[in-house]
C-alpha cells in the first residue's frame, strides 16, 4: 500500500459528539441531515449509502464483521457504551489535528479539549459567528451593538484558528459584497433587536463577515449540503463572487466546506481566487463508497494546495472515522489512477497526498504557531 493511503489527516471543521447511548431511532435521527426519525413510510435511513458504509467500514472497529446487520451493530454498540463507542472511532480516525466548530451545541457534546484527547492530536477552536452576535441579544442597544461584537469577537478568537459564518443558513449566499456603513448596521440592528434572538439578516451578516476579515482569521462559510433548514438554491458558492473579489486583497482565507452538490462551482472558485479553499466534508459519508467520484469531481479544478480534508462530523462518532476511512480511500483511488497512467510521478502523488492530508491546514490556519486548544 502506497505510503499515501495511511497519512494522518488535520480535520479542519468538525464538531462534538454526543454524550448518551442511543437507542435505533436517535442513531437514525443523527445519521444523515434528515433532522429528524424517520416514518415507517419512508423505511430505514440505514437503507441508504451512509447506512451500508457504517456496517461496511464501521462494524470492525466495534469487534464486528464487516456488513455486520444494522441490528446486530446497534445492539454491540449500546453494549459497550457510548464512552467507549467515542474513545475507539476518535482513536482509529488517524488525525492529526481538529478545527472544532464550538458553535453549534443542541445538548450536551464533548468539548474540543475532550476530542483531541481522544484523537491524541491537538485540537483547536473556530468562533461561530452569529453565535457571538446572538450571545448579545438582550445586552446591547442598537447604536452600541456594532462595537459590543467587536469587542466580544476579539475576545472570543484570541486563541481560535478560525472563524464560521453560516450566512447560508440565515439568508442565503447571495450577499452585497460591500461593507455595511454604521449607519445600516445600527438600523438592521435596531430590527432585529425588535424581533428574536436568531440573526437572519443580510446587513448584519455582511457585517459579522467584514468584522471578521478585519480579525485576519480564515472565515469558513456552510456551502451546499446541509440539513432541511438550509435553502439549497441560495448555496451555491457562486452566489459568493462579489464578496470573494472583495475579500481576495486582504489576503485571508476563505474556506468553502462541504460544498456538495455544488463541489466543482467551488472547484472553480479555487482555482481563480487566491485565497479559497475547498473540501467536500460531510457529504464523503454521506455518500459512502461514492465518496471517491465526488473527491475526483472537485480535484478537477482545485489546485491541489487548496483542497483540505474535513468529515464535518458531528452527534456520532462513528464519522470521524468513517469520513476518514472514505476520504483516504478515495484520495489514494486518484492518486493511484494518475500515477499507474503516467499523468504523475509517485513523487507527484505523494507531494498531492502531504498537501491535502496536513499541509494546506497548517498553512492556512497557521498551525505552526502556538495556539491553545
Amino acid at each position: 500500500m502506497p505510503e499515501w493511503a495511511e497519512l494522518d489527516l488535520i480535520d479542519h471543521h468538525c464538531h462534538g459528539v454526543v454524550r448518551r447511548d442511543l437507542d435505533e431511532a436517535a442513531f437514525q435521527a443523527m445519521l444523515t441531515e434528515a433532522g429528524g426519525e424517520m416514518s415507517t413510510v419512508g423505511g430505514s435511513l440505514l437503507d441508504s449509502r451512509i447506512g451500508y458504509a457504517v456496517r461496511r467500514w464501521c462494524a470492525p472497529v466495534l469487534g464486528l464483521e464487516p456488513h455486520t446487520p444494522a441490528l446486530e451493530y446497534l445492539v454491540q454498540r449500546a453494549a459497550l457504551g457510548f464512552e467507549e463507542v467515542n474513545a475507539r472511532f476518535l482513536a482509529a480516525a488517524g488525525l492529526s489535528g481538529l478545527c472544532v466548530d464550538t458553535g453549534y451545541v443542541p445538548e450536551p457534546i464533548l468539548t474540543p479539549a475532550e476530542l483531541g484527547a481522544l484523537a491524541s492530536a491537538p485540537a483547536y477552536e473556530i468562533v461561530r459567528l452569529e453565535q457571538v452576535a446572538e450571545s448579545l441579544f438582550g445586552t446591547v442597544d442598537a447604536d452600541g451593538f456594532a462595537g459590543a461584537f467587536q469587542s466580544l469577537l476579539e475576545s472570543r478568537t484570541r486563541e481560535a484558528v478560525g472563524v464560521k459564518s453560516i450566512a447560508a443558513y440565515r439568508t442565503g449566499l447571495d450577499l452585497d459584497p460591500d461593507r455595511p456603513s454604521e449607519a445600516e448596521v445600527a438600523n438592521a440592528a435596531a430590527h432585529w433587536l425588535a424581533r428574536d434572538q436568531r440573526l437572519a439578516d443580510p446587513v448584519l451578516q455582511r457585517f459579522l463577515i467584514w468584522c471578521a476579515v478585519d480579525r485576519g482569521l480564515p472565515i469558513q462559510f456552510h456551502v451546499g449540503l446541509g440539513d432541511s433548514d438550509v435553502d439549497m438554491r441560495s448555496c451555491d458558492p457562486l452566489l459568493l463572487m462579489g464578496l470573494l473579489r472583495e475579500i481576495e486583497p486582504t489576503g485571508v482565507p476563505v474556506m468553502l466546506l462541504h460544498n456538495y452538490p455544488f463541489h466543482r462551482h467551488a472547484g472553480y472558485l479555487a482555482q481563480v481566487f487566491a485565497n479559497v479553499f475547498v473540501d467536500v466534508g460531510l457529504a464523503t459519508h454521506n455518500l459512502g463508497d461514492r465518496a471517491t467520484a465526488v473527491i475526483e469531481e472537485t480535484l478537477e479544478l482545485t489546485p491541489f494546495g487548496k483542497f483540505l480534508y474535513s468529515s464535518d462530523a458531528f452527534g456520532l462518532p462513528e464519522f470521524y472515522y468513517l469520513s476518514a476511512r472514505l476520504f483516504r480511500r478515495g484520495l489514494s483511488a486518484v492518486i493511484d489512477a494518475a500515477v499507474s497512467e503516467g499523468s504523475w510521478n509517485a513523487t507527484d502523488g505523494e507531494r498531492v497526498a502531504r498537501l491535502i492530508a496536513s499541509e494546506n491546514a497548517i498553512r492556512a490556519y497557521r498551525l505552526d504557531r502556538d495556539v491553545h486548544a
